[in-house]
């Protein structure tokens, strides 16, 4: 019985210290599901990022989760960042989802395939404060169809 709950204590350490000893510098990571899977032009996903220090450089992406009957093999969508020090920028991004034989690129498990694609690498933000990152989806269709979730990821540039 002792050894059983020392093996069970012991156990316990080494989960608690490799759980603890992992640091993912993600300031924000969203992840918002799009109703009976139809991504809407003002279904806009935000998140808000609080910038403690401007001088350290960020990586800002997107994340993007489709089923397999998504009918293109790219996405458009449409950043906008706002905050102190900073007038409003969009900037349009285009992805390449899947070869032109239509295989896709993301990584599936079962129907869905994921992604997480660069929107903002080594960006340093132009002062410390309260920033807010905008994603909407710019394609033709409205809604898109056969979109399940959609995100936003912001996390500091671990330095070397």
């Amino acid at each position: 019985m002792k050894r059983i709950k020392l093996f069970v204590f012991i156990c316990c350490c080494i989960l608690s210290v490799g759980v603890t000893g992992c640091n993912t510098n993600n300031l924000v990571d969203t992840n918002e599901e799009m109703p009976q899977r139809n991504w809407s032009y003002v279904n806009r996903i935000k998140a808000i990022v609080d910038i403690k220090d401007h001088t350290k450089p960020f990586m800002l992406k997107f994340k993007l989760r489709h089923t397999s009957d998504y009918r293109y093999s790219n996405i458009y969508i449409l950043m906008n960042l706002s905050g102190p020090g900073l007038a409003k920028v969009t900037r349009r991004y285009e992805y390449k989802l899947a070869e032109s034989d239509g295989q896709w690129l993301g990584t599936g498990s079962g129907n869905l395939y994921t992604y997480t694609l660069p929107l903002l690498g080594n960006y340093h933000f132009p002062a410390s404060g309260k920033y807010t990152v905008e994603i909407e989806q710019n394609m033709r269709d409205n809604p898109l169809k056969e979109i399940s979730d959609v995100g936003i990821l912001v996390s500091g540039i671990p330095e070397k």
